[in-house]
């Protein structure tokens, strides 16, 4: 072996020891999954007296889901008397307009309901969150984001939980009002069961840290206080301040059955904004508060699943390195050492363990074995996790060299239906030259399928091609988006957040 062939081998072996380790721990959530299972939590005992609810909805341009999403929330079945809803809106377009006549008719109503409407966001988010808490009157606090569409049942299925003081914020998980809406939101559907379903139940069975997901979740208000409350040094205040919360001893519950549905992106480059802020907020996160973490008395094993939590998007990383590195294993002469180096290796610790923990997701969702008819579309999730390595990976670069950013809003439509068209919305996610490298490797790997099949290296090729397509789909979707969705020039109140 010459020097060059040392030193790929070397170099690849660090990137699959890199991948095979966040491969094995999607095996160790589907054992902790399928462990604790059955050990579904319960309220110490019920509320004597119902106490007083916060609901604080953030909003920022929003005029598509608004209406609905105030309007849902009224309907709750809580006492109206116990329940103030907080509409916190940034925003800068007829949104506004359509805060304060909701408000002001839900306040004709006997509704406790405030319109805190702010000229400069700072903070974004996390600064509308804090804004609203100097005048929040409940002891909890129910957020929602403005595509979410709440049962009205919500707060009797969560609140009873807080009967235990050491209870400091209860998670329920997503639904998807939309997602046959196409191919696209089924595949993000999948996705987000995998880390809804699986993750989070786990990590809450088991005693490990999990986090806030944003919305759909109710905290304590004094445990927000007693954690700092809400910081914007982040993109991803939530995960910041959940690590920060279950570091002073807060215990969070995750309620699996409990669903509380919510619009998925409808097009690329609105998933992509929103896996590049999710993607980014979790690095600056990690940096934040790793080092605490390990500084801590924690345990061991809680220290260990927070790393890998917080690390988990380094993966995005390792996929681009992994791609840079597959070239010099095509080589014809590399034979059955390209099989056991690269192949077999690949299919075991990362498309083998993804595919088992999605899998996995969709059987503990469709019981009855209708889970199968999703599962015919993981080749194409597997494919869209690659094709976003290049957006995602920006995303930890940007992270890693302290690079400042907005808080992007991800574009919502009040899609519910297939029949419905979003279009001619003023809204859309911003643009980035992502797209030109996702097209560059779309045909390089275009080229390695080609001379794979020439050279009869056939083992490579399912793989291969799963690159070349996943690549191919994520660019595609922004190349059309780009030059067939839209003319003219953008609204600046479109692309804010």
């Amino acid at each position: 072996m010459d020097i060059a062939s040392t030193i790929w081998v070397l170099c690849y072996f660090l990137v699959l020891i890199g991948l095979s380790a966040y491969g094995i721990h999607r095996y160790s959530m589907i054992f902790l999954f399928l462990k604790h299972s059955r050990q579904a939590p319960e309220p110490l005992r019920q509320f004597d007296e119902l106490p007083v609810v916060t609901v604080q909805l953030p909003i920022f341009n929003e005029l598509h889901v608004v209406e609905r999403l105030i309007r849902t929330v009224a309907e709750m079945d809580y006492p109206k008397e116990l329940l103030q809803i907080q509409v916190l809106d940034d925003s800068i377009d007829e949104t506004v307009d359509i805060c304060r006549a909701e408000v002001e008719r839900l306040r004709s109503e006997g509704y406790d309901i405030e319109l805190i409407h702010r000229v400069d966001r700072t903070g974004f988010k996390a600064g509308a969150l804090e804004h609203g808490m100097a005048t929040a009157k409940g002891d909890y606090i129910f957020i929602l984001d403005a595509d979410f569409v709440t049962p009205p049942d919500i707060l009797h299925k969560m609140i009873h939980y807080f009967t235990d003081a050491k209870i400091g914020m209860i998670q329920t998980r997503w639904g998807h009002l939309n997602r046959k809406y196409s191919l696209l939101t089924r595949i993000q559907a999948m996705f987000l069961d995998g880390h809804l379903i699986l993750e989070q139940t786990a990590r809450s069975r088991s005693g490990r840290f999990f986090n806030f997901n944003g919305t759909a979740g109710i905290w304590r208000k004094s445990c927000i206080v007693d954690a700092g409350g809400w910081q914007h040094d982040t993109l991803t205040e939530d995960l910041d301040l959940s690590y920060r919360a279950q570091m002073k001893g807060w215990k969070f519950i995750f309620l699996k059955d409990v669903v509380t549905p919510a619009e998925l992106p409808v097009d690329m480059d609105g998933f992509k904004s929103q896996q590049h802020r999710w993607t980014k907020g979790s690095i600056q996160t990690c940096k934040k508060m790793l080092g605490p973490i390990w500084s801590s008395e924690l345990p061991f094993m809680i220290k260990l699943e927070a790393t890998v939590h917080l690390t988990s998007n380094f993966a995005y990383l390792l996929l681009i390195f992994l791609c840079l590195l597959i070239h010099p294993a095509m080589q014809p002469s590399m034979g059955w050492t390209r099989a056991v180096l690269l192949d077999i290796p690949i299919f075991l610790m990362a498309s083998l363990s993804v595919g088992a923990f999605y899998v996995c997701s969709q059987m503990a969702l469709y019981p009855n074995g209708k889970w199968v008819r999703e599962i015919i579309y993981l080749p194409l999730l597997l494919a869209l996790g690659i094709g976003m390595s290049i957006n995602n990976g920006k995303a930890v670069l940007e992270a890693l060299f302290n690079k400042q950013s907005d808080f992007i809003r991800t574009p919502k439509y009040g899609i519910e239906q297939k029949k419905q068209d979003w279009k001619k919305s003023r809204y859309r996610a911003l643009k980035s030259i992502a797209p030109l490298f996702e097209i560059a490797m779309a045909l390089y790997f275009t080229y390695l399928v080609v001379y794979s099949v020439l050279t009869g290296g056939w083992g490579s090729l399912p793989f291969l091609i799963m690159f070349q397509v996943g690549f191919l789909y994520v660019s595609a979707g922004s190349i059309v988006r780009l030059f067939g969705a839209f003319v003219g020039p953008r609204p600046a109140e479109a692309l804010a957040q």
